[in-house]
């Protein structure tokens, strides 16, 4: 099973840690958007998309990226997240990145997300929120969530 990871991580590499960890599992080349041509994802079995969350969004590099591909007819993907704090009933950011996946065509298999160190401004006065985070049982849980997805597409292949 040939796979992709395109991860846009930026403040503490917490979504990297996820993304090496997921990636170990799979088998996965792990891409930044700028580092792969949005034709190329054609040629991977599974792609997956992996960003942190800033301002209650995921990057924008990231959405950018799916934004420009093309229709993907169905190709099998997978999204994961890290965040200090879980997802607001009135910023659905997780929901809405899905949404814009479906719309280009990607079939989007399961979701994975953890909480993250965040140091964003308010919070860099205090030392900042989920100081730790990933941790080992946040590693862990990668791993697993990675292993069940990894069976799901081998079974259906």
């Amino acid at each position: 099973m040939k796979t992709v990871i395109v991860c846009k991580s930026v403040s503490h590499g917490n979504t990297r840690k996820i993304a090496d960890v997921i990636g170990e599992v799979l088998g996965a080349r792990i891409v930044d958007p700028g580092e792969i041509d949005a034709a190329e994802l054609g040629g991977y079995d599974l792609v997956g998309f992996a960003s942190g969350v800033r301002y209650m969004e995921f990057y924008p590099e990231l959405v950018e990226f799916v934004r420009g591909l093309p229709q993907a007819r169905g190709q099998q993907a997978f999204l994961f997240h890290t965040s200090g704090f879980p997802e607001t009933p009135l910023r659905r950011y997780k929901r809405d990145f899905q949404a814009l996946l479906a719309q280009k065509g990607f079939r989007v298999l399961d979701t994975f997300d953890c909480y993250g160190y965040d140091t964003w401004a308010p919070l860099m006065i205090v030392g900042g929120v989920r100081k730790g985070r990933p941790n080992a049982e946040d590693l862990a849980a990668a791993r697993a969530f990675a292993e069940k997805l990894r069976a799901r597409v081998t079974a259906t292949s």
